[in-house]
C-alpha cells in the first residue's frame, strides 16, 4: 500500500473506514493514515468509528501506535473505536502488547455496526 487508500463512509451515524490496500508497512503510509483517522475525531468530532481491516494482509507494528492515539482521541470526546476483519495473525501483536484490552474486536462489519445500534440486513 504505497498510498493510504482509505474508503470512509457514514452508515447510520457510524463512520466505517475500510483500508483499501493489502499491506500497511511503510512509515509514510502510516503517517498519512494517522492524519486521516485523527481528522475524523479532531475536526469532524466523530464518536463512533469502525476500522475494517478485512482487505489488509500485513501491517506494521507502528500502526498500533496510531490506533492507540485514535482510541485516546475518541475516548476524550466520549467516542469508541471498533476493529473488524482483522486476520488472526494480525491480531497477535495486539495480544502480545496487551492492546487487545483497549479495543473491541468484531468478526465482520455488520457485527461492529450492530454494537453501535445500527441494524444491518
Amino acid at each position: 500500500m504505497t498510498e493510504a487508500q482509505l474508503v470512509i463512509q457514514n452508515i447510520g451515524g457510524v463512520v466505517v473506514v475500510n483500508f483499501g490496500g493489502a499491506s500497511i508497512l511503510d512509515a509514510q503510509t502510516i503517517e498519512t493514515i494517522g492524519r486521516q483517522l485523527y481528522e475524523l475525531v479532531d475536526k469532524q468530532a466523530q464518536r463512533k468509528i469502525v476500522l475494517d481491516f478485512s482487505q489488509v494482509k500485513s501491517l506494521s507494528s507502528s500502526l498500533l501506535g496510531v490506533l492507540v492515539s485514535l482510541r485516546n482521541k475518541a475516548k476524550a470526546i466520549k467516542g469508541q473505536v471498533a476493529i473488524t476483519g482483522l486476520r488472526p495473525e494480525l491480531r497477535k501483536p495486539f495480544k502480545i502488547t496487551r492492546m487487545d484490552k483497549f479495543f473491541r474486536f468484531f468478526e465482520d462489519e455488520d457485527s461492529a455496526l450492530n454494537s453501535f445500534g445500527v441494524k444491518t440486513a
